[in-house]
C-alpha cells in the first residue's frame, strides 16, 4: 500500500504526490538527527543512544509534516520513521533480511539486475523475494559496508572481499563478495553475495539433528577429533563442509591451545583457547602486501599448537604448507573443494603441482603422510549428507 493511499483528506493527498515535499521531509530529518548526534555515535550506537535517536527521528517527523500542514496516520509516521532509522543507523534494505528480524537465513545474493534471493538455513535452494532495492540505496548500503574496512568497490578494483560486521543480534557476521556493475551485467547495480555465518558455536546436535550426519558417524568422527586426527573434509559448494568441522571442533579436549587460520574467518569455535589467523589480499593502490593462509600456517608452527584449523585450502601454496606442518606431527582439519575423495586426491595433486611445483608423486606422497581420514559431504536428496569417511 502506498502512502499516498492512506491519507484522508484529497488536499494531504495531492500534497503527498509531490515526490519533492517527501524528499524535503527526509532530507530535514536526516540534517537534524546529525547535527544533534555525533558521527561516532551514528555508526556505534548503544542501545540507550539508538532509543534516543529513533525518538528524535519520530519527533522531527512530525513537526516536519505539521510545517507543512499534513497529518499523516500514525502508521505512515511509524513507517518512514523505521525507514529512517534503518538509512542512518543501519544497513537500509538489508536489516530486514538480517538479525533479529530475520534469523532464518544462511545467504543473500543481489543481482545486478536488482533481484534479490535469500537461501534459508537448512534449504540448498534460493528463494526469490519481494524486495526491490534501488540502484542508489544499493550503492550506499554497499560504500557504508566497505568503507569502514578502507576498501573501495570501482572499475579500477571490480572485484572486492569484504566482512559483514558482528553485532549484538548478529555475533558470527558474515563474509561479503562484491563485483562493480561494470563487469556485471546487466550492471543496473552491483552484484552481491552475502555469506552469514551462525549466530552462536554449531553443536554437534545440531548436525545430527539436520541428517547430516548418522549416530554412528558422530562417533567415529568424535573419536579421531578425540585423538588428535588429521582430518580431510571435501564436499561441493554449499555442502556444510564449514559447518560440519566447526561442529567437530566442540570434540577437542577443553586443555588444546587451538590455532585457526582462515580466509576469511568464519569459524566459530566456543572456547578461550582458540588463537585466530586471518588472510587478507593485498591492497590496491597501497603498500599493504597480502597475508596468505600458507604464511599463517607457517605462523602457527611457530604459536605451539594443539590443533591446526583451516577453514578452506583454496591453492597449492596454502596445501603445501598445511601438509608440511602435519607431517611433522602436528594434528589437524581443513575443508576443500571436491565431489568425491577420489577426486579430492587428483586435485590436491594438481593444484600443488600447478601453484607450488610440487611434482605429482611427492603431492600424493604428502597427502598420504598427512592426512588419516576423508570426510565427504554430498547433498542427497536435497538434504547435506556425510556420505563417505575414508582412511588415507
Amino acid at each position: 500500500m502506498s502512502y499516498l493511499s492512506m491519507f484522508k483528506s484529497e488536499s494531504q493527498q495531492r500534497q503527498w504526490e509531490e515526490d519533492e515535499i517527501r524528499q524535503a521531509v527526509i532530507s530535514e530529518v536526516i540534517d537534524e538527527v546529525n547535527h544533534l548526534f555525533d558521527r561516532q555515535i551514528l555508526d556505534n550506537p548503544d542501545e540507550t543512544e539508538r532509543n534516543q535517536i529513533r525518538n528524535t527521528i519520530y519527533r522531527q517527523l512530525r513537526e516536519s509534516f505539521r510545517r507543512r500542514e499534513i497529518t499523516p496516520p500514525q502508521l505512515v509516521e511509524k513507517d518512514l520513521s523505521e525507514q529512517l532509522m534503518h538509512r542512518l543507523l543501519g544497513l537500509g534494505f538489508l536489516d530486514s533480511l538480517l538479525p533479529p528480524i530475520r534469523t532464518d537465513i544462511s545467504e543473500i545474493t543481489i543481482y545486478s539486475s536488482g533481484l534479490v534471493q535469500v537461501m534459508e538455513k537448512g534449504s540448498v535452494r534460493w528463494k526469490t523475494i519481494p524486495l526491490t532495492p534501488d540502484p542508489d540505496e544499493i550503492e550506499r548500503v554497499l560504500d557504508r559496508l566497505l568503507s569502514s574496512q578502507n576498501k573501495t568497490l570501482n572499475e579500477t578494483n571490480p572485484s572486492v572481499n569484504a566482512r559483514l560486521p558482528r553485532t549484538i543480534h548478529n555475533p558470527g557476521g558474515g563474509r561479503i563478495k562484491a563485483l562493480h556493475n561494470s563487469i556485471a551485467p546487466p550492471g543496473r547495480n552491483p552484484s552481491v553475495n552475502i555469506r552469514l555465518y551462525e549466530q552462536k558455536p554449531v553443536l554437534p546436535e545440531w548436525i545430527l539433528q539436520k541428517r547430516m550426519v548418522s549416530c554412528e558417524q558422530m562417533d567415529t568422527l568424535k573419536r579421531a577429533i578425540q585423538l588428535g586426527k588429521r582430518l580431510l573434509i571435501t564436499g561441493g559448494t554449499r555442502t556444510g563442509k564449514t559447518t560440519l568441522l566447526s561442529a567437530l571442533c566442540n570434540f577437542l579436549p577443553n586443555n588444546w591451545r587451538i590455532v585457526k587460520i582462515e580466509d576469511p574467518e568464519e569459524i566459530w569455535i566456543g572456547r578461550n583457547t582458540v588463537q585466530t589467523i586471518e588472510a587478507r589480499p593485498a591492497t590496491i593502490g597501497t603498500e599493504l602486501q597480502p597475508y596468505t593462509l600458507a604464511n599463517g600456517v607457517d605462523d602457527a608452527m611457530r604459536m605451539s599448537p594443539d590443533y591446526l584449523v583451516i577453514g578452506e585450502v583454496r591453492d597449492g601454496h596454502a596445501a603445501l604448507a598445511l601438509f608440511r606442518a602435519m607431517m611433522t606431527g602436528h594434528s589437524g582439519a581443513c575443508t576443500f573443494h571436491a565431489d568425491n575423495p577420489q577426486e579430492a586426491i587428483v586435485r590436491l595433486a594438481n593444484v600443488m603441482g600447478t601453484d607450488a611445483g610440487v611434482r605429482e608423486t611427492e603431492a600424493n606422497r604428502m597427502i598420504e603422510h598427512a592426512i588419516d581420514l576423508i570426510v565427504q559431504i554430498n547433498i542427497v536428496d536435497e538434504v547435506r549428507k556425510v556420505t563417505t569417511i575414508k582412511e588415507v
